[in-house]
């Protein structure tokens, strides 16, 4: 009899293979340039690309885990899909790895898959194509615990566009070449387009040597990852579960952390609300996370508990 891989292995084999599809289709949908602009709110844009890239990474996971109860960024009254957008096969190397013990037996029940088909949305509409991200995050209960990352965008040193980055907790991470920020500057990457007041003074209270403004939590996760920033940090209710679920599994695969800005742990559970009101602050190390919070003013922790 063939053996089964564990249910998480597979799950994140199969979503390395489907955000790698919505990846070509944002790519497709840019080259066409109808975007078709739809604005749900202040700051808050769809395109064309996010409604397919969800519809593609939502019926290819659905599909084979009818179960797992999957959570995707934009609401679609229209569900229907292209038939090559639906993706069956799961990434050979990936599911062949070593599950962690702690994950072996998960049932579907048990797990609750985050996905935001297209995370910086603005950046995409206005060309600053780098900065996004596909992001699948993966929660055991209220837990982030697997995540995959894929930059549509990302030149390889071959030509080719677009790579995918992943993480379990327990197994590490892979894809990217891991580096640690530099030991004489103090970096910390926060929002490009949704910066305010109480943005700009948990910044400012840090006195960070550099401040690297770039868009989508995907792409400054992978700011740290890669060691082009020591923190990053956003006193602003403005992100949500599927920004940060993928993300935050990664980060935390490769020893880093993200939490809320007061250092608790977001729940991802299927009945929590979407938005992650106490802000983001994720960094390279415990001890780099831990520093940010003693630093930061009483006043801003206080506003961020009105939100």
């Amino acid at each position: 009899m063939a053996m089964v891989e564990p249910l998480i292995m597979r799950v994140m084999a199969l979503s390395f293979n489907t955000v790698k599809r919505a990846g070509a289709i944002i790519r497709e949908v840019m080259q066409g340039g109808e975007l078709n602009i739809v604005d749900k709110g202040k700051d808050d844009l769809q395109t064309e690309a996010d409604r397919s890239a969800q519809r593609c990474i939502v019926a290819s996971l659905s599909k084979q885990f009818p179960k797992v109860k999957i959570i995707g960024e934009e609401e679609l009254v229209d569900q229907s899909i292209k038939d090559e957008w639906l993706v069956t096969e799961i990434d050979a190397e990936l599911v062949k790895l070593n599950c962690p013990e702690e994950w072996s037996d998960v049932k579907e029940e048990d797990m609750v898959i985050w996905v935001d088909p297209l995370d910086g949305t603005s950046e995409y509409t206005h060309g600053l194509l780098e900065h996004v991200t596909v992001l699948v995050g993966i929660a055991i209960k209220d837990s982030a615990v697997g995540g995959i990352i894929h930059q549509p965008f990302y030149k390889q040193t071959n030509g080719e566009l677009g790579r995918t980055v992943w993480g379990l907790k327990g197994l590490g991470a892979g894809g990217f070449k891991s580096s640690s920020p530099p030991n004489d500057k103090f970096i910390v990457t926060t929002t490009r387009s949704h910066s305010n007041a109480l943005i700009q003074a948990s910044i400012d209270a840090l006195s960070p040597t550099e401040v690297v403004r770039v868009g989508g939590a995907g792409f400054k996760v992978l700011h740290l990852l890669e060691g082009k920033a020591h923190a990053y940090v956003f006193a602003s209710s403005g992100c949500k579960k599927w920004d940060t679920c993928g993300p935050e599994a990664v980060l935390e695969a490769e020893g880093g952390i993200l939490t809320d800005l007061m250092g608790q742990h977001y729940s991802y559970a299927k009945e929590v609300e979407h938005a992650n009101r106490r802000g983001v602050l994720a960094c390279t190390s415990k001890a780099c996370h831990e520093h940010i919070i003693k630093k930061m003013p009483p006043h801003i922790f206080e506003a961020m508990q009105k939100m």
